[in-house]
């Protein structure tokens, strides 16, 4: 019998995206592009999910240069990635203030074994996308900052939400990170394919470093409680 590992690996193992982007945007795909980065992930799966447990999914928006767009693995940076679940992605070093306070709220929930036991996080577009702005610097790019890219890959978000549904992921509620554009999105998206029950919207990691940090304490607690379903 699959575990819930096998079936990640094996989604991750197979992801593409063979449609067109719009022009001057680029896709991401760790996977293909380092092909170390299959090998870490795996031992990061493999390490908080081989077993069968159904868990609760979280949604971000889509994987960003210094967090998954690197490491393969959602709101993880390879630092946290060595420092806290005692993996490296050798040759590679990055820093995501998302994945600095992914990390400390999932301390206040228990470590990241509890954490991971109870909840797979994902993005509305498991795979990334930078833009090359005026200087010929990449900087990421989010699924619904134009039109044209969430048209050129609905089909591909559908496709792989529904694959990601037959790991062993519950129904009742799925966590959405981002309270504005990322939150209507899913809500939209559910109303008509009803994967959840309901849709419950966390503040953006991003946002809070940025903005709030005076109140991170406050948004760990009040992350901590949303996800801690009886």
């Amino acid at each position: 019998m699959l575990t819930f590992a096998d079936k990640i690996i094996s989604f991750y193992k197979e992801l593409c995206f063979e449609g067109r982007l719009p022009e001057r945007i680029s896709l991401m795909h760790p996977f293909r592009e380092n092909p170390k980065v299959m090998d870490t992930a795996s031992l990061f799966y493999r390490k908080y999910y081989s077993d069968n447990r159904n868990r609760h999914m979280i949604l971000g928006i889509n994987p960003g240069r210094f967090g998954a767009g690197t490491t393969g693995i959602p709101f993880t940076d390879t630092v946290r990635l060595e420092n806290k679940c005692g993996i490296s992605l050798p040759g590679v070093k990055t820093y995501e203030t998302s994945s600095v306070f992914m990390y400390e709220m999932i301390d206040h929930y228990g470590g990241p074994e509890k954490f991971y036991s109870d909840h797979y996080i994902s993005s509305v577009s498991p795979l990334g996308f930078t833009i090359s702005g005026n200087k010929g610097r990449e900087v990421n790019y989010n699924y619904y900052d134009s039109r044209e890219l969430t048209s050129a890959i609905m089909d591909f978000i559908l496709e792989s939400l529904r694959k990601q549904l037959d790991f062993g992921i519950l129904r009742d509620t799925c966590f959405c990170l981002g309270t504005g554009r990322n939150f209507r999105f899913i809500s939209e998206l559910n109303n008509v394919h009803k994967f959840f029950e309901r849709i419950v919207p966390l503040e953006h990691p991003r946002y809070i470093m940025q903005y709030k940090l005076k109140k991170k304490d406050l948004f760990i607690n009040t992350y901590v409680a949303k996800l801690k379903i009886p």
